[in-house]
């Protein structure tokens, strides 16, 4: 009943939010769509506290993505999640970043750089994890708890630290007990 609810909330209010059938979204999560668009796949899972925001930007969100609690994702240079991804709880993911190079301007005047975010199939990330402006995260990759990701990461590699290095290929041996 309240999933019907919040989709004829978001259809009938905010024509910039689609939902997918069957996605579940947790009545205390935000999704703030503003002058931007927020597209949901199907069979999502948006948990307590989580906040997807437009900021004018765009999120798009594949099939069977799960977003933990109190994640935060912003869509204002572009975010593009897809299928199969796994948000653990506490997680940021931002595709923008302040300009701050000048040091006769503020930096809150000094604009902003937008280059966007991809994240592709099949991607674990982590609790606690950063995901920070212009980064491509590739198909199967795992992202450890507690990084930041500064840098594209290559499919199938586990990443760790801050900032994130590579730590393995997944499905090579020798890399057991690297937590994520």
């Amino acid at each position: 009943m309240l999933l019907s609810v919040l989709k004829s909330f978001a259809a009938g209010l905010h024509p910039r939010v689609r939902i997918g059938r069957r996605t579940r979204i947790a009545p205390s999560a935000r999704i703030k769509a503003g002058k931007g668009r927020i597209v949901i796949g199907k069979y999502c899972r948006i948990r307590s506290y989580a906040i997807l925001a437009s900021q004018g930007g765009q999120i798009t969100l594949g099939d069977y993505v799960s977003i933990n609690p109190f994640s935060v994702l912003y869509g204002r240079g572009g975010l593009r999640i897809g299928s199969n991804v796994l948000i653990a709880a506490h997680v940021t993911i931002i595709p923008a970043n302040h300009l701050f190079d000048r040091t006769d301007e503020l930096i809150r005047k000094q604009g902003e750089r937008a280059a966007g975010i991809t994240i592709g199939d099949d991607v674990w990330i982590g609790t606690g994890a950063r995901i920070l402006d212009g980064v491509t995260i590739g198909h199967g990759s795992v992202v450890a708890a507690g990084s930041v990701v500064t840098k594209d990461v290559q499919p199938f590699n586990v990443v760790a630290g801050a900032p994130a290095k590579f730590v393995r290929r997944r499905g090579e041996r020798g890399g057991e007990g690297v937590d994520v």
